[in-house]
């Protein structure tokens, strides 16, 4: 198989993947939308964790740096704001106190 083949079968597959995912997402219940977060969370950990060991191997190019770095910045970045965003939908399920009067 050629390069241009391979690269037309895993833009396919990212296409597919996209749409799928858009499909699967826009039927999340609200309530279930904080436990998805948390797994999403989870799933950029694993992301970060692989990013990190690629970018330890002895012999990659300035291509495989460049996105294992954007990797790295970018899955830390959804996995700081989507802990926000979940703590954020917590505290709205929290009781609040009734305002003191004098």
């Amino acid at each position: 198989m050629s390069h241009f083949a391979s690269l037309v079968v895993e833009l396919t597959i990212l296409a597919l993947a996209i749409f799928l995912g858009i499909e699967v997402i826009s039927k999340v219940p609200t309530l279930l939308h904080t436990p998805l977060m948390s797994g999403t969370n989870a799933i950029h950990g694993i992301v970060i964790v692989g990013a990190m060991l690629v970018l330890g191997l002895p012999d990659k190019g300035v291509f495989t740096w460049i996105v294992g770095f954007v990797a790295v910045v970018l899955a830390s970045a959804n996995v700081v704001g989507g802990f926000v965003v979940t703590d954020r939908m917590l505290e709205m399920f929290k009781k609040r106190e009734p305002p003191k009067r004098p």
